[in-house]
């Protein structure tokens, strides 16, 4: 049980991630080990943090069940060794039972021992065409997820959430509902939308959900051409931010008071006051 009088201290890893699943997986391995050095409790990595490739014929080749995963099973290994726990952003994996064979894109959270403690599909995909002339079809190769998911871990109940969801109130109105200490949402934001939106969204969803907010972000150009935004952020309940990373790919740390938690929930409880609303009919 997470003692919500505590101070817990995280890492979370801003990433460049490649086309090449083993040097991604020798990133996050290194950073586990120098996480576990400072006394980080969790590391955090960004969505896709495995395999960051935008011709999907080419990353096809990588992405297997999730069995059958060589970089889950070297992270999973790697936690084990460091001794922290560890969030996986996401990783994509084949789809179990999907008939048209597309992926899922997966968050896992892992415990020291190196279990398999929690997953999470990404439910909302990024199906979008943006004003720089950018366009996106997630769902052309992705399965939505169907499912929350929350999982007990050190930073308290952790809510699970990816990227492109974070535009979507109802999913953290049920984490709130679900009195989550602290929600992620592991990210590769395009810079035109991260410019315009990742601060104020992230900074809202924490307030919403009196929770902590833990956004670990792709940054810069990548491989495959794609340039994110970067800025990893952790935020407050109060929605003041504890971490905002920049640009520059790495490691950073923030302490979460979870005494914090309860403080804020005092002031403003609109988990408690919160009513259901009449929806109209057309």
């Amino acid at each position: 049980m997470t003692d919500h009088h505590a101070a817990v201290r995280v890492a979370v890893l801003q990433m460049t991630s490649g086309i090449d699943p083993a040097a991604n997986a020798s990133t996050i391995a290194d950073a586990l080990l120098q996480a576990a050095g400072e006394g980080a409790a969790m590391l955090f990595t960004p969505e896709m943090a495995g395999l960051l490739d935008r011709n999907r014929a080419r990353a096809r080749a990588h992405i297997v069940a999730e069995a059958a995963s060589p970089t889950l099973a070297t992270l999973r290994e790697a936690a084990a060794r460091a001794g922290i726990w560890l969030h996986i952003g996401s990783l994509p994996v084949l789809a179990e039972g999907d008939g048209e064979g597309r992926f899922a894109n997966r968050a896992f959270v892992i415990s020291p021992t190196g279990a398999i403690v929690a997953r999470y599909d990404k439910i909302h995909m990024f199906d979008v065409d943006l004003a720089t002339g950018e366009s996106w079809r997630e769902s052309a190769a992705y399965r939505p997820g169907e499912h929350v998911a929350t999982v007990d871990s050190p930073v308290g109940r952790l809510g699970l959430a990816i990227c492109y969801d974070m535009r979507f109130p109802a999913l953290f109105e049920e984490l709130g509902r679900r009195a989550c200490d602290v929600i992620t949402v592991p990210a590769a934001f395009t810079v035109p939308t991260g410019k315009a939106h990742w601060h104020l969204l992230l900074r809202a969803r924490a307030v919403e959900s009196s929770a902590f907010v833990i956004a670990p972000a792709q940054t810069g150009l990548h491989a495959d051409g794609r340039e994110t935004y970067g800025h990893s952020l952790v935020i407050d309940p109060w929605g003041d931010v504890l971490l905002d990373m920049g640009t520059a790919a790495g490691i950073g740390y923030a302490t979460l008071d979870l005494a914090r938690l309860a403080d804020v929930r005092r002031q403003v409880p609109s988990l408690v006051n919160r009513r259901e609303i009449p929806r109209s009919t057309p």
